[in-house]
């Protein structure tokens, strides 16, 4: 009887669900990590919410484990890289809570304009001040959404229903969605900084959004702005927004989140988290309550539980950290793989929007079932600038929220290769292209990088070049990064005579620090330079 820990508390209706089809479910609720690493050894599964962290030393001592659940959307809590590693499936349930975590967020807005919770608190003290409260209405003023996904997207439509205007930053959504929307677009977040009476996140959390609104970005804001935050915590800069409130800068702050978080489960009484900003009356301060609601509970707990379960009984399933596959995965597996990295490439060398990811499937390819494929082009794509938000489970439900349009198609005719997969991307000015093919049965080439072709195998990191077709660039190359001991892997170049110009992808053993990206892109008589990590 295969062993499940549940070590966050969720809606029961999961958990029954799991013992009534005969497995052995513990529900240690609050279990500290420490406790948690000395048992995780006898357990098939483990299923959380967001306090606990599958990580590192719980990941070392789970030899038995063959999947971790996220009743939730995020999966920011388990290490999921690892987790592929270790051959633990990851799935998790991303839309189960999204119209919870939108209507909290537009009731937060509410509070934060109205003071609802301050005079609710006097008033349970009997202090019934009313002209402390005076709070201002909603009608007319700018809201502006930082990230326009889901649930961003739910934010715009509800706040526009109470008379708000709405701006909405977000770089990777078509033109065409934001028409829908109904919405105006910010070209910049500066420019939706210098606009908004109340600003609203609703972004994953990667490395470039930690500290997303500093100091600067908070000078930038109108005097009297409001901030709401039901997204993840670290995205702003608590001790600068503290700095702004106490200045009088920022009017209030409603934060449901926070970059670190207390314990969830210790009484009062054994609460040992404190935060400066709950010295703030004008900050309302609420326990990541964004997706509590019984609905979403219901619907997040029932929906990991039947994912557990079909995993632990040797089911292929749609997860973050695996494509659903049909046929023989073996045979599709270097086709996914190559599917990925062509995707990853556009937004890390490019950063124009897209309108429409065309993807042709040439040769043997055409008499594939070529899902998996497409979804881990997308999942490549949007991986790039989402993070771990992204997953094949919810990669073209988020290409899909950004208004670009996904076409596939499929052509025995086929010339140089057996098999080629062909990605189109269509932008508002042109078309660029990047094609791949897989040799023998597991050797993944890129042949053509926007129009230069080559023949490329793609690694760990690697630099693409643009530069003009003149003598002495290679040197130039390798000599820069020789002196400062950075090793080339590989190198391949590709010229086009009709413009003088010329690409290179070049191989090293190590990331490149940005210094030297910067020497690479002051050097005579190179045009472009961009980092690829695959």
């Amino acid at each position: 009887m295969a062993k499940i820990i549940v070590t966050d508390k969720m809606a029961s209706n999961g958990i029954e669900y799991l013992r009534s089809k005969g497995f052995d479910v513990h529900t240690p609720f609050g279990i500290s990590k420490e406790e948690l690493v000395g048992i995780i050894g006898e357990y098939d599964a483990i299923i959380v919410r967001s306090a606990t962290k599958v990580k590192g030393e719980v990941l070392e001592k789970a030899v038995k484990l063959k999947v971790a659940g996220r009743a939730g959307n995020g999966v920011d809590n388990i290490d999921v890289a690892e987790c592929t590693r270790r051959g633990i499936t990851v799935v998790n349930t991303p839309e189960s809570n999204t119209n919870a975590a939108a209507e909290f967020s537009v009731g937060m807005v509410f509070c934060v304009f109205r003071n609802i919770p301050q005079a609710h608190h006097a008033a349970k003290n009997k202090d019934f001040r009313r002209n402390r409260f005076v709070g201002e209405e909603l009608e007319g003023k700018t809201a502006g959404i930082i990230g326009l996904g889901k649930i961003g997207s739910i934010v715009a439509k509800k706040l526009r229903g109470v008379g708000m205007n709405v701006v909405g930053y977000d770089p990777y959504i078509s033109d065409e969605r934001i028409r829908k929307l109904g919405i105006t677009r910010m070209e910049t977040l500066d420019d939706l900084l210098k606009v908004a009476d109340v600003i609203s996140i609703h972004i994953p959390k990667t490395p470039e959004s930690n500290n997303l609104i500093g100091r600067h970005e908070l000078a930038l804001c109108k005097k009297g702005v409001r901030i709401v935050n039901v997204a993840r915590g670290g995205m702003i800069d608590e001790d600068a927004l503290y700095d702004a409130i106490v200045s009088g800068h920022v009017a209030g702050a409603a934060l449901d989140v926070q970059e670190v978080e207390p314990n969830f489960n210790k009484a009062p009484e054994e609460q040992d988290y404190w935060n400066k900003l709950l010295d703030l009356e004008q900050v309302i301060f609420t326990p990541h309550l964004g997706a509590s609601t019984k609905e979403a509970n219901i619907n997040c707990s029932l929906g990991v539980a039947k994912q557990v379960e079909a995993v632990l009984n040797g089911e292929l399933v749609s997860a973050v950290n695996m494509p659903h596959i049909s046929g023989d995965p073996s045979e599709l597996k270097p086709f996914i793989s190559l599917g990925e990295k062509l995707g990853a490439i556009y937004f890390q060398a490019e950063k124009e929007r897209i309108r429409k990811l065309e993807i042709v499937y040439s040769g043997d390819l055409g008499n594939m079932d070529t899902k998996p494929i497409t979804l881990s082009v997308v999942k490549g794509l949007l991986a790039t600038i989402m993070n771990s938000d992204v997953n094949y489970v919810n990669a073209l439900i988020k290409l899909d929220e950004m208004g670009i349009e996904l076409v596939e198609s499929k052509t025995s005719a086929i010339e140089k290769y057996t098999n080629l997969i062909t990605v189109k991307i269509h932008r508002k000015d042109r078309t660029l292209s990047i094609a791949g093919t897989v040799f023998a049965r597991d050797s993944i080439r890129i042949v053509d990088f926007f129009g230069y072709q080559l023949d490329f195998e793609p690694t760990k990191y690697v630099i693409a070049l643009q530069n003009r077709d003149i003598p002495g660039i290679i040197g130039k190359v390798g000599t820069l990064l020789g002196a400062n001991n950075i090793n080339i892997a590989a190198m391949q170049w590709s010229r086009n005579s009709k413009d003088g110009k010329a690409v290179s992808f070049v191989s090293v053993d190590s990331d490149v620090p940005d210094e030297i990206i910067g020497k690479l892109r002051a050097t005579d008589g190179i045009l472009k330079v961009s980092k690829l990590y695959f």
